[in-house]
């Protein structure tokens, strides 16, 4: 068993939870992901590292409560324990010294985007972070992000905090920029996100890292749900990625294949709930 140290609510669907996992922490790197299993009988949910703490084994995860399994694991408390971890799972991203580089971060991206900052920034390099998501109040780790950039944009999409603007906007007038010479981009956040920011950085052919962790269901290879298109062939994200080159991914055929899992996992939170709202009606009955 896995004990939760800490529990921390950062917007209403989002949670932050550091768990106690020596064996992931000693070897975790930026990029890599872990499964995590509530119980015996849960779901294995594929969650990206936010951060590690080596000297006390811990590993930070942030998630956002979308379906049965997501919603399950938000309610457990500190001090509560999970079944499995397994982990660090995928290829770390590939660090090195690229001179001025962007790391851009989207919602719930901003949490695997934040190790990412952080050893480009140990690597030497000069790194502009961009951070946005729909308001003010799913804007976290602002100072976290601060710390490990040489300059930070902030993004709302009603202008509650930061710009007023998507995220590439920013991000294509640091393109233009001659002076800055933006040498690569690293981009994490929903799909449609990463798909307009290859967009953006195309014309300049900038090279574009962005992470697919999103399909992923079984985070072995075994099951081929996370199977993506590239230009090449096919790869799986699990075992491929879960970093992959931007200009290179399929992207329509991706969001379609992710509006066919969200709608599969409507259908799950839905009988969730109707077997939630059964089990409150006979507690009431045998009252």
């Amino acid at each position: 068993m896995y004990r939760i140290l800490k529990k921390e609510v950062l917007s209403d669907v989002v949670k932050l939870m550091e768990i106690e996992a020596p064996h992931v922490a000693r070897r975790a790197r930026a990029g890599q992901f872990v499964i995590v299993r509530i119980d015996e009988f849960g779901e294995r949910i594929p969650l990206t590292i936010a951060d590690y703490d080596r000297d006390r084994g811990a590993i930070t995860l942030i998630f956002q409560e979308l379906g049965k399994s997501t919603i399950q694991l938000g309610r457990l408390r500190t001090g509560d324990s999970i079944a499995s971890f397994a982990g660090p799972l995928g290829h770390p991203t590939e660090i090195e010294n690229y001179g001025t580089v962007a790391c851009v971060g989207g919602g719930v991206g901003i949490a695997p985007i934040y190790p990412i900052a952080r050893a480009l920034k140990q690597a030497g390099n000069r790194v502009i972070s961009v951070i946005g998501a729909r308001t003010k109040e799913l804007i976290f780790w602002e100072e976290k992000m601060r710390a490990v950039s040489d300059a930070l944009i902030i993004c709302t999409d009603d202008g509650s905090h930061g710009r007023k603007a998507l995220v590439t906007e920013p991000l294509k007038e640091l393109l233009e920029n001659r002076e800055m010479k933006i040498s690569r981009v690293w981009a994490i956040g929903p799909a449609i996100m990463m798909k307009f920011v290859t967009l953006a950085t195309r014309p300049y052919t900038v090279p574009t890292t962005v992470s697919l962790n999103t399909i992923m269901i079984d985070g072995t290879g075994m099951c081929g749900g996370c199977r993506v298109l590239l230009e090449e062939g096919s790869k799986f994200v699990c075992v491929d990625g879960p970093e992959f080159d931007g200009h290179k991914v399929d992207w329509d055929n991706l969001l379609s294949r992710l509006t066919f899992y969200r709608d599969e996992e409507k259908r799950a939170l839905d009988l969730y709930n109707h077997k939630c709202n059964l089990d409150k009606a006979t507690v009431a009955e045998d009252r």
